[in-house]
């Protein structure tokens, strides 16, 4: 395939249709196919990136491999097809006019007056085209965040248009919208899907292709009334039904033909279809897994996407240990010492969640004491493991005033103490210690046979680290230092060897675990809640506890 392909997928009706699923499942499709793909994600916001973004307002930040806070959608891009993206893969509005002011200032447009039309414009295709150029990749998805309308996404809409103008067959658009069930009716309406359709056209952007997020399955005659209407194929016509999981779209898309249909309108033979052998195989483990494992999210934000990765990083490890796994939030800030028993029960392992800040801190500190005190496979990450240390220090080490100096900037036993290169920045936004960083395993440690070699790259998100002054009184009393950075002798992983299991980390694995290939440390983090459910369920005496079932 000699020239790059760009298909373009925007949303109409209403937000939260699952655009970045679908773009992700069209990145596997053709990927299966053997296409060299990509996809990145454009959203209209201003902000130069989501990671001043409370998770309330934008769910959970991820983060690239080169150190770009994003999008959580690019999680799902990397889950999927299993590449990793780059700062590249996500743009905002907030970057591209901070790129053409930047121009503007060097003095790049020689006295021009700047315009949306066309310097905005040529700043969007400029890093649209810029993926296909420099790797030389067959496709490159794009999927506009936000909805057909928008204000805010009218540049990144003119942006298509030209392209598709550009490009002629090489550029396709392919639009996501609603056909909602009206239950007093007792039917489903695609009058929402005409209008967003109409509202696509009166801009200059005719769609390809219509994916139909639906609740209700839609038989061809709703098909073909929605192709007539809206000048589209009838098998460009695809619905996208509620699935069980996320990971079954990919297969529902094949089984309509969503990845011919794509190749037809760029010009490409259809070949073979595609097996999907690996990705049916997970799926069918999934589907066929009874057992269920307990694992409670330690954390402050009561939302799903605070914790996407995680989440779905716990799920890729219940699905290859042959369980469910069955997901609960506890908040930390409502955890005392008199309720953590009552909190925590039932639980088969606990997770101390990542954040910032000083609320629902002591309720982890707590949480993490009671785990560790009553054996029970705990993982902490980020200000988890901080949590973990400072529950340590205190306990065990004796320092009832340990603390972090992101909390306490005081305190005169800084267990968690600001790292040396963060002590001078002023803006918060992009300048964390963020991206892949290399971390030498000890040998003979938990982590080093989890993950069965020396070396690892992880990717991080922090400001503050373990302060190594204190790391041989925390060995001395059992609190392992057992992953090190090599150049900065950053303490990356602690453990505590004597009991089932209980790591914690000052990176973020979740970035890191796709569908194909979970990550070792959650994998193994659930074999060992497995293994504490079924020591639970046997009484002292060696005797099975009665199930629930029975």
């Amino acid at each position: 395939m000699a020239e790059t392909k760009f298909i373009f997928v925007t949303g109409g009706v209403v937000s939260s249709l699952g655009k970045g699923i679908i773009s992700a499942s069209i990145g596997k499709l053709l990927q299966a196919r053997g296409y060299n793909i990509t996809i990145q994600k454009f959203d209209p916001y201003i902000n130069i990136d989501p990671g001043t973004l409370n998770p309330y307002e934008h769910g959970e930040c991820y983060v690239t491999a080169d150190g770009m806070e994003t999008d959580l959608d690019l999680g799902h891009y990397e889950r999927f097809t299993g590449i990793q993206t780059t700062k590249a893969n996500s743009m905002t509005t907030g970057r591209i006019y901070k790129a053409v002011i930047d121009k503007e200032r060097r003095g790049d447009y020689l006295g021009k007056t700047i315009q949306v039309v066309p310097h905005i414009t040529d700043e969007i295709k400029r890093n649209i085209k810029h993926l296909g150029q420099k790797y030389h990749y067959d496709f490159v998805i794009t999927e506009i965040g936000g909805t057909i309308g928008d204000i805010e996404s009218a540049p990144f809409m003119e942006a298509i248009r030209q392209m598709k103008w550009e490009l002629g067959k090489r550029a396709i658009s392919i639009h996501l919208t609603y056909v909602p069930y009206l239950k007093a009716a007792g039917e489903l309406k695609t009058k929402p899907t005409q209008h967003s359709v109409k509202e696509l056209q009166s801009i200059g952007i005719q769609p390809d292709i219509l994916v139909l997020r639906t609740e209700m399955h839609l038989n061809d005659a709703i098909r073909k009334k929605v192709a007539a209407f809206c000048n589209v194929d009838f098998d460009c016509v695809v619905q996208s039904e509620d699935l069980p999981s996320i990971y079954e779209v990919p297969v529902n898309m094949l089984n309509q033909k969503l990845d011919e249909a794509i190749l037809r309108k760029v010009g490409e033979p259809i070949g073979k279809t595609p097996a999907l052998g690996p990705w049916k195989e997970f799926i069918e483990r999934r589907e066929h897994a009874t057992e269920t494992v307990n694992i409670g999210l330690v954390g402050k934000y009561d939302l799903q996407d605070a914790y996407k990765s995680i989440r779905e990083s716990l799920s890729h490890a219940g699905t290859y240990n042959d369980y469910k796994v069955n997901i609960s939030f506890i908040n930390s800030e409502g955890i005392t010492e008199d309720n953590v028993a009552d909190k925590l029960s039932g639980q088969d392992g606990i997770m101390i969640c990542p954040g910032f800040g000083q609320r629902g801190i002591e309720g982890k500190i707590i949480a993490a004491h009671y785990t560790r005190t009553h054996d029970i496979p705990t993982f902490g990450i980020c200000l988890g493991m901080q949590m973990m240390v400072i529950e340590f220090a205190r306990n065990v080490l004796g320092y009832s005033d340990a603390n972090s100096r992101e909390m306490d900037e005081k305190t005169p036993h800084n267990v968690i103490d600001i790292m040396e290169e963060q002590k001078n920045i002023s803006n918060m936004g992009g300048t964390m210690r963020l991206g892949a960083y290399e971390c030498v395993l000890r040998q003979g440690s938990r982590v080093f046979n989890i993950y069965k070699k020396e070396n690892i790259r992880e990717r991080h998100r922090h400001r503050y680290e373990f302060n190594n002054e204190y790391q041989k009184e925390f060995e001395k009393h059992g609190m392992m230092c057992v992953g090190k950075n090599p150049e900065s002798d950053l303490v990356e992983i602690v453990e505590i060897p004597g009991l089932k299991w209980y790591i914690g980390t000052q990176y973020h694995p979740e970035y890191q675990s796709t569908v194909l290939k979970p990550h070792p440390l959650f994998l193994d983090f659930i074999k060992k809640a497995i293994e504490n459910k079924k020591k639970k369920e046997v009484g002292l005496d060696g005797n099975i506890k009665p199930s629930k079932k029975e």
